[in-house]
């Protein structure tokens, strides 16, 4: 990819931020409501999942940027 497709590409992902953070919370809210309600399974996998996408949407952006400051570093 090129500099500029990086930089696309950061400034998409930058963008799904809210998106991410408000689908998370849902989960979260979810999984409160099942955990008040005498539910065990559930809320674990929920928080589970949150945690992954999470996880996932942090790996991408510090991947994207990593690789930006290192081809600025180059030039």
């Amino acid at each position: 990819m090129t500099l500029d497709e990086l930089v696309s590409e950061e400034k998409k992902i930058k963008s799904q931020k809210i998106t991410t953070a408000v689908f998370i919370g849902l989960l979260v809210g979810i999984a409160i409501y099942a955990a008040t309600h005498k539910s065990f399974i559930l809320p674990v996998i929920l928080l589970g999942f949150s945690f992954l996408i999470g996880s996932r949407y942090s790996q991408n952006l510090k991947r994207i940027q990593a690789e930006i400051s290192q081809r600025d570093t180059v030039r």
